[in-house]
């Protein structure tokens, strides 16, 4: 696939400085830029490679200032980065194109209608009472339980696994081996102290437009539902326990983990391997560091880092004392000496 300066110019909305001829047939990162080859500039840091890359087309942020020489045709956008997302949409689209019909052996339980442009793949299993909505993708091996709900246009990739009563929204894409509303850990013990399972009887609700990593878990209720809102972002291996209500565009990084009936709000980050203890209420809009131990309810919005999470400036203010304790205290053991 080749595409001209001026036909990206045309799908992201770009100027073209330059040759509006120049093609591409491939991505690069701008510091390895190499003829023939596409490449971003959304940050200034980054700017000293432009004079130096082979790229033959580079989208640039218009913010960035640049009057030096470039051997590269500039396409100006408002995001560079975002439009190089626009672009890369279109490519995977021609790359991976949709797929439909019914391939087999797959089981589909009787009453179930797959829509005549929805995809079931090669030994995939989807049981009685499921919901496959219009343009569904479902991969080979997926399993499908009884009475779950596919949305329009949901993609579930090989291997995922989907627990009966799961509701899931439009657009949304499941990695594989991601598995959706397994049993939430729930145990109490007895009068001799053994272990007995408290039955999860609830389900697992997910909302539109939302991409769940690869061997991710999200548990089912006790009862009620474990909820994820609109346009959530979960990254590969993290793990929501029973009863977790996460708000609407919130991110979550690999291997965070949240236990029971926590509630996160909207646009909140999670960055690399935050965990979160159980039955407490994060507000809207916080930001935690990676490693981050979350232990108690947060209720302003901000950036937090540490075990316990707290302020992010006074948990760097507190790094840099940490780091020199044991100089201090050698002065404090040499001063009790005197």
């Amino acid at each position: 696939m080749t595409f001209s300066a001026q036909q990206i110019a045309a799908l992201t909305g770009g100027t073209v400085i330059g040759n509006p001829e120049a093609a591409v047939s491939d991505v690069s990162p701008i510091e390895a830029g190499k003829a023939g080859t596409l490449c971003f500039l959304g940050d200034e840091k980054f700017l000293p490679f432009l004079s130096e890359t082979e790229a033959s087309i580079v989208l640039m942020s218009r913010s960035i200032p640049f009057d030096g020489q470039t051997r590269a045709t500039l396409i100006l956008v408002d995001n560079a980065r975002g439009a190089m997302a626009q672009l890369l949409q279109v490519v995977q689209q021609m790359m991976q194109p949709k797929k439909k019909g019914i391939e087999q052996p797959c089981f589909i339980a009787e009453g179930v209608t797959i829509p005549e442009d929805a995809y079931v793949g090669a030994f995939a299993y989807i049981g009685k009472g499921a919901v496959i909505g219009r343009g569904a993708q479902i991969y080979p091996q997926t399993f499908i339980d009884e009475n779950v709900k596919i949305g329009d246009f949901t993609t579930l990739y090989a291997g995922v696994k989907i627990y009966y009563n799961t509701v899931i929204g439009q657009r949304c894409i499941i990695h594989s081996g991601a598995v959706i509303g397994a049993d939430g850990f729930g145990f109490e013990p007895d009068a001799t102290g053994e272990l007995k399972k408290v039955p999860q009887i609830g389900n697992v609700v997910i909302g539109d437009d939302i991409e769940i990593g690869a061997n991710s878990c999200i548990d089912r209720a006790m009862m009620g539902s474990t909820t994820v809102g609109n346009n959530t972002k979960i990254d590969n291996l993290v793990q929501l326990g029973h009863n977790v209500q996460v708000g609407e565009r919130t991110l979550m990084c690999a291997q965070v983990g949240v236990a029971g009936s926590t509630t996160i709000g909207s646009r909140c980050i999670l960055a690399g391997q935050v965990g979160v203890a159980g039955h407490i209420q994060i507000t809207d809009d916080c930001i935690f560091g990676a490693q981050s131990g979350i232990a108690g309810n947060v209720r302003k919005a901000g950036t937090y880092m540490g075990t316990p999470a707290i302020d992010a400036a006074v948990w760097r203010r507190s790094v840099s004392v940490f780091k020199n304790l044991p100089e201090m205290q050698r002065i404090v053991y040499k001063l009790n000496k005197q």
